[in-house]
């Protein structure tokens, strides 16, 4: 058996280091509740970053996958297969659309999305061809491609991978202002995450999102939300635009839709928009397939079954309201919805992260100077008390 130093070693000499993880090795994982090489327990409040709402090995969800490893896996779309048909039924009823289209991680959703969005804008909306333009947000977080990277504002992010896809316009989150401007007869529309969560738990001001979707609707133009991160319940609603009845055109979903177990995702949208892909224009070997979109139906059976929304707004709030308790002058804010909570420090966040990992709590900073706190939705009060002892103590003895 190997030590959690010496698999960290192996990885070391064998990856390449495009990470900077925690330094723990971990083995098992149950609800909450994870377990390192060496045998210590830690309570997971990062959740992958949202692809854990479910918890750890949700049970209903296991079993579903386990039934299915042994009827079939993979079919690719040169073929039907039993269960998709079922999940894409599911996914329009839940997001209330017309049809979906099914991929397998969230930058490939992204990417998706973008596709359609450009194709309906030459061949419906009428733009002349290749001259369209996408307005996304600064700040903003949508994934890795080369494509998705030309239109971030992060520099690290974009260093050394250009040239980069021209076609979007950058302004600043939150103001819609600054939206209106970059408004032409170019415009294909506006994609946005309705909370950014890489970006530092960045909640916009109430009434942003619903003015940009009025736009859009003013201006003939697709309103597409990246609710990879902040979807399926995360928030404290099914998705983080009902907070404001901001039903976009096209909606992108990921990470939890997998039920923590393995890369599920999808866009949904009306006929009109996902009508324009005809056979060959795009497509995955895995996206759809019957593993996945099994344990896609069982993810949302759960979320639906358990309201785990719900219960991520009575958690939320409970862990929000202990956590603005905190007696530090290390801490400059907090602020979050539901179970996705942010506490941004004066001082570098990985200090804290470190610390709070000797106390068995895990989380992860971003942006550096923000603390980000997203267990999974099945948390408890009992487990929100014991995680917020060692939070207490953690912030009391500082840095």
């Amino acid at each position: 058996m190997y030590s959690s130093q010496e698999l960290i070693k192996i990885n070391d000499e064998y990856g390449a280091h495009n990470y900077l993880p925690l330094p723990i090795v971990i083995k098992e994982g149950k609800g909450v509740w994870v377990i390192d090489a060496e045998g210590k327990r830690y309570m997971d409040m990062l959740s992958a970053y949202s692809a854990l709402n479910h918890g750890h090995c949700h049970p209903d969800i296991i079993k579903v996958a386990k039934e299915q490893l042994e009827k079939l896996t993979l079919t690719s779309r040169a073929f039907h297969n039993d269960k998709l048909p079922l999940f894409l039924k599911k996914v329009c009823e839940i997001t209330k659309m017309e049809m979906a289209l099914p991929m397998n991680t969230g930058a490939e959703a992204v990417e998706t999305a973008l596709k359609a969005a450009r194709k309906w804008g030459y061949y419906v909306k009428g733009i002349k061809k290749y001259e369209g333009e996408i307005i996304v947000a600064t700040n903003n977080f949508h994934g890795r491609t080369i494509t998705i990277i030309s239109f971030s504002s992060e520099e690290q992010y974009k260093d050394g991978f250009g040239p980069f896809t021209p076609g979007f316009k950058l302004v600043p989150y939150g103001d819609i202002d600054a939206v209106k401007s970059a408004f032409n007869e170019n415009t294909i529309g506006v994609m946005l995450e309705p909370i950014q969560g890489e970006g530092g738990i960045i909640i916009p001001s109430d009434g942003y999102l619903k003015q940009v979707k009025e736009i859009c609707k003013e201006n003939n133009a697709l309103f597409i939300l990246d609710e990879i991160q902040s979807g399926l319940g995360r928030t404290g609603k099914m998705f983080a635009y009902e907070w404001e009845d901001a039903k976009p055109d096209l909606i992108i979903l990921g990470k939890a839709l997998g039920g923590g177990i393995m890369p599920v995702s999808v866009v949904a949208s009306s006929k009109e928009i996902l009508g324009v892909f005809h056979p060959g224009d795009h497509g995955s070997t895995f996206g759809g397939n019957p593993l996945g979109a099994a344990v896609g139906i069982a993810a949302l059976d759960v979320l639906v079954k358990d309201d785990l929304p719900g219960r991520s707004l009575e958690m939320g709030k409970y862990l929000t309201e202990k956590l603005k308790t905190l007696k530090s002058p290390d801490i400059k804010n907090i602020r979050g919805r539901g179970l996705f909570i942010g506490i941004e420090l004066k001082v570098p966040a990985r200090g804290y992260a470190e610390k709070l990992m000797e106390e068995g709590i895990l989380c992860k900073e971003t942006h550096d100077y923000v603390l980000r706190f997203a267990p999974p939705l099945i948390i408890t009060k009992e487990e929100i008390d014991w995680a917020f002892e060692r939070i207490e103590k953690v912030f009391e003895n500082g840095l």
